[in-house]
């Protein structure tokens, strides 16, 4: 059988990856020169099966609202003359309420815990090394009102099998003792010892060479152009070369027994024209990677602010500070003022709590702080689209929003599972399927 996958993240790789061990032919496109050189080139780094909570709740609708007017807000919503815009907007107003936001953290869960055994079985076969540090994510509060909040968190997130618990300040501190500088500062905090974190653009290039090795061709530099649809079939894609020199040459056509869409944002613009509408749309995250100047100082469990909503997590000799949402359209300037405020707040984020552990100067000041930007694919529930379409051959695997690197293995799997005829082992909503039966168990292809 062969499958074209476009789109080579996280969640594009690891269905190449999977699909190949089925013994697929597998073609994989992207515009990039190289795997991983977007969404997933520099993410928060966190593997958070437990801090999967989706960012439509209750309180959210009046949050959004005050924050509209806050530069450095952890969600920003940037009203554009887009209807796609507005209509996800809307989509989201609708899941903010109990029962929504209960119903989309079981699915969360359930897709997390599935792509957590995906993930471990992955890098045991393959013995990639990205950074891994299986020490937990700790997520501290300042805010005493927040952390009898969190209890509530704590006791849903138990409710669906997470094994997250409430720790005082000084247990806290001795889960990791670097968070002593701020400590007058933090009141308590939650732990889950279950998670952990690495560099996912390390994984992804690692697993894309790998595919390579095993037969996986992969037409980097090139361009989508369209899905070339015949009646109620896809029958083909059309792709361009862009890299230099490539000017003149005529669009490709390459034709496959299914076509897999894992382009993240891109991806809705891409399935809407052929009458797939699906609501994804980008949500504008920032990150800095900061060297690090005092390694016995910086923390190797990964962290959750709750004050800012931004992750911390180190990766060798880089600490990793990564957050907020923008929502503003494919917007990928990092020149912008709000863009600048936003990057800012990180360096200085880090510098309150771990005052003097990083390298946080600027370029002015002799510094080297390494500012990225991308766009998070979100769904109004922050559940992806994993599936089939009404549309033959044309499958997707999109949606991730944050949690991109979480679910990337598991939603890779679960998509090459599906293809090949098989129910993924977890209650989750598939796409084009009815809802998955409980009773069945997971089983990874080895390598």
């Amino acid at each position: 059988m062969k499958t074209i996958v476009l789109g080579a993240g996280i969640i594009g790789i690891s269905t190449a990856w999977h699909l190949r061990e089925r013994g697929h032919e597998v073609i994989v496109v992207d515009r990039q020169p190289g795997a991983a050189l977007e969404t997933s080139f520099a993410n928060a780094g966190q593997i958070s099966v437990s801090y999967c909570e989706p960012w439509a709740n209750r309180e959210a609708p009046l949050k959004a609202l005050k924050w509209m007017l806050d530069k450095e807000a952890p969600l920003l919503f940037r009203p554009q003359l887009d209807w796609d815009q507005w209509r996800w907007g809307l989509k989201f107003l609708a899941q903010c309420n109990d029962a929504a936001f209960e119903r989309n953290v079981q699915q969360l869960v359930a897709l997390g815990a599935y792509s957590h055994r995906a993930l471990k079985e992955l890098v045991r076969s393959t013995g990639i090394e990205y950074h891994r540090l299986e020490r937990g994510i700790a997520h501290f509060y300042a805010d005493q009102k927040s952390f009898d909040d969190a209890g509530l968190a704590v006791e849903l997130m138990r409710k669906h099998g997470v094994q997250r618990r409430l720790v005082t300040r000084d247990e806290l501190l001795k889960i990791e003792p670097a968070f002593r500088a701020y400590g007058d500062r933090i009141v308590g905090g939650t732990y889950t010892s279950t998670d952990e974190s690495g560099d996912a653009r390390a994984f992804t290039q690692q697993l894309a060479e790998r595919c390579a090795a095993r037969g996986v061709q992969f037409l980097y530099g090139h361009d989508v152009l369209r899905l070339n649809k015949v009646g109620g079939a896809i029958e083909s894609v059309a792709v361009r070369a862009n890299q230099p020199g490539a000017e003149g040459q005529k669009d490709q056509i390459l034709q496959g027994d299914a076509i897999v869409v894992a382009c993240g944002s891109y991806s809705a613009p891409l399935l809407r024209n052929v009458g797939v509408d699906l609501p994804i749309y980008p949500g504008k995250g920032y990150s800095a990677t900061f060297p690090i100047l005092r390694p016995e100082d910086a923390p190797t469990v990964s962290a959750l602010d709750d004050g800012r909503k931004i992750a911390i997590s180190r990766l060798g000799d880089q600490l990793r500070v990564a957050g907020t949402i923008e929502l503003g359209g494919f917007d990928m300037a990092l020149d912008t003022p709000v863009a600048k405020a936003r990057c800012h707040m990180l360096s200085r984020r880090i510098e309150e709590v771990f005052p003097g552990v990083c390298d946080t100067r600027t370029p002015e000041q002799g510094g080297d702080p390494q500012y990225w930007t991308g766009l998070r694919p979100a769904t109004p529930t922050n559940i992806p689209f994993i599936g089939r379409t009404r549309l033959g051959k044309l499958w997707v695997n999109a949606g991730h929003g944050t949690l991109g690197w979480t679910h990337g293995a598991g939603s890779g799997l679960a998509l090459a599972e599906l293809i090949d005829g098989a129910r993924p082992g977890m209650d989750f909503g598939f796409y084009g399927f009815d809802r998955a039966p409980k009773t069945t168990h997971m089983q990874p292809a080895r390598a």
